[in-house]
């Protein structure tokens, strides 16, 4: 008998040479594109380090890959995204192996730590490889760190695995695009230099006519040509991968909702506020001091997001002096709205027997408790608001879809209900609680503003859907990069 082997993907890889160079949107961006040529494709990043989460088969992923798989029309998956970093502290990252937390990994340095999961995410593209046509693979921070060469399990080792034809992109708002682009070709070895097909300039402004000589003389000294120049695009629809706190963050319109969202230093799932950059008369606000907030004194809504660490969060946020910031503007009648760890800071008080988070009093803007348990929810949901008061009355009885990712559950305060102080619940199952004012309302349900449902009751609006801002993404580089280049990267004729 003939066995007919399946011929593993073509796989393509976005290397940077820095953070923040474009990896992710490009990657997004390429996803869809191919998928638009009845390709079946899949995304694929070996680590992510983000605190920006999305629940999905089988755990947790990083949202960018969880934003891809959308993109490429795929079901999003933990081999999308094998081992994900979310970090803790400076010094300590939570590890999610395929989907779970590992608490042996969390404890392990880093760099038998990657040497240990090598086998794991190579597995994991494998696998991918062998039932999708196309693999578009995003590389992580820059290939030429080479003191993390010899542990790389993201960029180059896994571009060899794959042999992977890859775009080396780099920002050139920064300056310096150039020299970035020929210094990480050289720091790379001749097995490496060989895979790269291309180099990309992104975020430019201006006439690209004054780039010349530049690109023909970086494919002089390299071999490898430009292949796409990318004008800056502030408002692509997509958000960013490490939640990026720009200016920009203006609908069109005349201003007539001002959201200061408090940006602590371990700010989780960011990228949920995405769509309220889109919401036509809204002005989206990043605040990290008393000054800042004070500064929007005609804010309507202050947000406490999530956060990976609650209780450190909580601390950073009264050593800034927000703490009263924000109590001045919940008794001014001010609208304050809690997400998940943003939900627990409202309390009176975390509760934690299992050392997972910490000890301390709450903000006392709800009388209600956090218990701290070892068990992570990690889950999808579906759940509706029931009667609402006050300034948020608007989301009563709206449906919502979103997800959960957090440790502990919240219920009233006993003794503050008993003495008259009341904690409603406005979703079942202890998902959301609302003051006896109506102006403070906490919920654990995270991608409440990525609910149509809900911009609709808020706003009397609706934003671009995903499928228009990753179609306008393939648009966006099927007309900038070269005539032909896509299609070869994949051996297509």
């Amino acid at each position: 008998m003939n066995i007919v082997k399946t011929p593993l993907a073509r796989c393509v890889m976005v290397l940077g040479t820095t953070s923040g160079a474009g990896k992710s949107w490009l990657t997004t961006a390429l996803c869809r594109y191919y998928a638009r040529q009845g390709l079946k494709v899949a995304p694929y990043k070996a680590q992510n380090m983000s605190n920006n989460a999305r629940v999905v088969a089988g755990g947790e992923i990083g949202s960018a890959q969880y934003f891809q798989a959308l993109a490429a029309r795929a079901m999003p998956e933990v081999r999308m995204n094998p081992l994900l970093l979310k970090p803790e502290k400076d010094t300590q990252s939570q590890v999610v192996l395929m989907g779970q937390v590992n608490a042996e990994l969390s404890r392990m340095e880093w760099r038998g730590r990657s040497l240990s999961v090598w086998p794991v995410v190579a597995q994991a593209l494998d696998a991918l490889r062998a039932e999708n046509d196309v693999v578009v693979i995003e590389g992580a921070g820059s290939p030429a760190e080479i003191n993390l060469k010899s542990c790389d399990i993201v960029n180059m080792r896994v571009a060899l695995h794959a042999n992977a034809a890859c775009l080396l992109v780099t920002d050139i708002d920064r300056g310096g695009a150039f020299a970035h682009l020929y210094g990480t070709w050289a720091m790379l070895d001749e097995a490496e230099k060989k895979l790269i097909k291309g180099f990309v300039l992104n975020k430019f402004r201006g006439d690209a006519s004054l780039l010349a000589p530049g690109p023909q003389m970086l494919q002089d000294l390299t071999g490898v040509p430009t292949v796409a120049t990318l004008p800056m695009w502030w408002q692509h629809g997509l958000p960013e991968e490490d939640g990026v706190f720009d200016d920009r963050s203006t609908a069109a319109g005349a201003v007539t909702t001002t959201v200061a969202v408090i940006a602590y230093p371990r700010i989780s799932n960011l990228d949920e506020f995405q769509p309220l950059k889109n919401v036509p008369g809204v002005s989206l606000k990043w605040v990290r001091s008393p000054s800042e907030l004070a500064g929007l004194a005609a804010a309507d809504w202050v947000i406490l997001p999530g956060s990976k660490a609650t209780s450190a969060d909580l601390d950073w946020l009264r050593a800034q002096g927000l703490d009263q910031a924000i109590a001045a503007h919940a008794e001014r009648g001010g609208a304050v709205l809690g997400i998940c760890g943003g939900l627990q800071m409202l309390g009176e008080a975390l509760i934690d027997p299992h050392g997972i988070d910490g000890n301390g009093p709450g903000l006392g803007l709800l009388p209600v408790v956090t218990l701290f348990d070892e068990t992570k929810i990690v889950q999808h949901r579906q759940a509706g608001f029931g009667p609402v008061r006050g300034l948020w009355g608007a989301l009563s009885g709206v449906g919502v879809q979103g997800y959960e990712i957090h440790h502990g559950q919240t219920a009233p305060h006993s003794a503050m209900a008993a003495a008259g102080d009341i904690a409603y619940p406005v979703m079942p199952d202890g998902l959301a609680w609302q003051n006896g004012a109506g102006n403070v309302l906490g919920l654990y349900l995270h991608g409440l503003f990525e609910d149509p449902r809900v911009l609709q009751a808020l706003f009397g609006a609706a934003t671009p859907t995903l499928e228009s801002v990753f179609d306008g993404l393939a648009d966006y580089v099927e007309r900038h990069f070269e005539p032909g280049m896509l299609a070869s990267l994949i051996g297509a004729h």
